[in-house]
């Protein structure tokens, strides 16, 4: 089987735009660039929980840059705001989900900023880097695979071929085909069949190796124009009607993988790298 790395993606704020990459240094939380990782930041409310698109989809709007020395958040309306990257804050906690994060704030400029975009109390944390979260060792067995304000795991895959399924499948009931930025992956693969990666026990890309460890159950985000800041029901419907799984663990509606890092911290990816997948594995698998 053929397969390569077509794409990359890091999403510097939680919920935010993310940013397509030439290449990525792999951590073990997940993609990097010059020591800036995937989820560095999160949007919360008053009270510590996260905000996301689910709730807010107008953060589909906020587009993120790193600079040399800041990052960049640009937004409709919004003047051009940079937060360094040297900024000291107080550590206080997030609530991403069931996990209480460390996190540090970064100023009252940048949280007026949210709370003025958003119409509604937010402040903008980073991660704490004295702070260790872990995905759930029932789905990644011995392995300790730590990661930072993703909702579970450090890695997302998608094919190539999947998205081409669902955009085949939209325009066929009307509705206009999407972009592979509306499913937040890091890696999309291609060269495997539709929902092939579905299927796959492991990755390795040159010296790094990643081993997916659970099915990727999908909330309303796809459904998020990233131009408008809309949300429609087109994509989540549409895939609940043949990617929703029932039986077993997990369950919901299924696309893409997580996965963890086994190998290879430390080393480069690039757009264009030949991917060795390994034995697909059955359990677990989606319905298509």
């Amino acid at each position: 089987m053929n397969c390569s790395l077509s794409q990359l993606f890091i999403y510097p704020v939680k919920g935010c735009r993310g940013i397509a990459l030439s290449s990525a240094t792999l951590a073990a939380t997940g993609l990097e660039v010059d020591g800036i990782g995937d989820r560095e930041w999160v949007v919360v409310d008053a009270d510590g929980e996260f905000l996301s698109q689910r709730e807010y989809p107008r953060l589909a709007l906020v587009e993120t840059r790193m600079t040399p020395s800041s990052l960049r958040l640009k937004a409709p309306g919004m003047l051009q705001l940079d937060v360094p990257f040297e900024s000291e804050g107080d550590v206080v906690k997030a609530r991403v989900w069931d996990d209480t994060v460390a996190a540090v704030t970064q100023g009252e400029i940048a949280d007026a900023w949210f709370s003025n975009f958003l119409g509604v109390p937010a402040r903008l944390l980073r991660f704490d880097p004295e702070h260790t979260r872990l995905a759930s060792h029932k789905w990644t067995g011995k392995d300790d695979a730590p990661y930072k304000f993703a909702d579970a795991f450090p890695v997302l895959i998608t094919g190539e071929a999947s998205l081409a399924d669902v955009n085949a499948r939209l325009m066929r009931g009307g509705h206009a085909a999407v972009t592979m930025e509306r499913f937040r992956p890091n890696l999309v693969l291609a060269g495997l069949a539709a929902y092939e990666e579905d299927y796959l026990k492991r990755l390795r890309i040159g010296g790094a190796a990643l081993r997916p460890v659970k099915p990727c159950a999908r909330c309303t985000v796809p459904g998020v124009d990233l131009a408008t800041g809309e949300a429609s029901t087109a994509v989540p419907d549409l895939l609940a009607t043949y990617r929703g799984r029932t039986q077993g663990e997990p369950q919901g509606v299924m696309f893409g993988v997580n996965a963890i890092v086994t190998d290879g911290i430390g080393r480069t990816l690039r757009v264009g790298d030949a991917v060795e997948v390994g034995a697909v594995a059955r359990l677990g698998r989606a319905r298509r």
